[in-house]
Formats: C-alpha cells, structure tokens, sequence
C-alpha cells in the first residue's frame, strides 16, 4: 500500500508528465521516496542509450520530492547546485529512483539520489543543494 504525501494534491507539472514521473512509496518522516521514471525511445542519444540530461532531470525530480513530502507540502526546493555521477548506461523502459533527505536546514537542504534500472544496475547518481522556498510562493 502506497503512503500518502502532500504530491498527492498537485497535478504533476509538465516535465513529470514527460518524464513519465510516478510516486511508487514514501516515508516522509525519513525524507525519503521512490518514484518511477519512463525512459522513452525518444530520450535516446546516437548510442540509443538514454542521454544524460533526461537522467539528471530525473535525479533532480526525485529529490526534490523528498523535501515536499517530508514538509507535508511547506517547502519547494530549487536546487543551487548538483553533482551527478554517471555509472551505467541507461536503455529505455522503467528508471527507478530513490531519493533522501541528508540534511534540512532552516533555508537549505543536502539531499541525494539514486537512479536503478529493472535489475536494480546501478545508472547515476547525484548529490544536491537546494534552497528552501516556502510553496505557497513557489506554486502560487
């Protein structure tokens, strides 16, 4: 059975759609969520691999996440910096990820996130900073 957040309330934005953005389980008490991504044929570089790009949008979408369900919906993120680490190549079909909060500040947030295929391979991770913003200035 699947935990319900504060996601639950919004219509997914755009970039979620064309990601192919799910909630699969969260505990926001521990910042933490997995979400399910569709790598699509459509995101494949020359190598018909999915480009690199597409899977940090896809870390930086799984992380973000983590900080509004675990604020039951009270803070945004907008990430300042982020740093990810490409490990394997990614072929389309279902892109797991997971992501956490490492620290929550007053008005920064450390977070990390991890991309896995169906076999549970291991294809990027990354490490984020993010501002907070309250999300009733951020979404309204």
């Amino acid at each position: 059975m699947r935990v319900a957040t504060a996601l639950d309330d919004l219509p997914r934005p755009p970039c979620a759609e064309l990601l192919g953005w799910e909630m699969i389980h969260a505990r926001p008490a521990d910042g933490w969520v997995r979400v399910r991504f569709q790598g699509k044929p459509q995101f494949r570089n020359p190598a018909g691999c999915i480009q690199g790009g597409f899977l940090a949008a896809m870390l930086d979408d799984t992380m973000g996440p983590a900080v509004f369900a675990m604020t039951e919906g009270a803070l945004y993120t907008v990430t300042t910096d982020m740093n990810v680490s490409y490990r394997a190549p990614a072929k389309v079909g279902p892109i797991w990820g997971e992501g956490r909060v490492v620290h929550l500040g007053k008005s920064t947030a450390f977070l990390e996130a991890e991309l896995r295929d169906e076999t549970g391979l291991l294809i990027a991770r990354a490490t984020s900073t993010a501002r907070l913003v309250p999300a009733e200035k951020a979404l309204g």
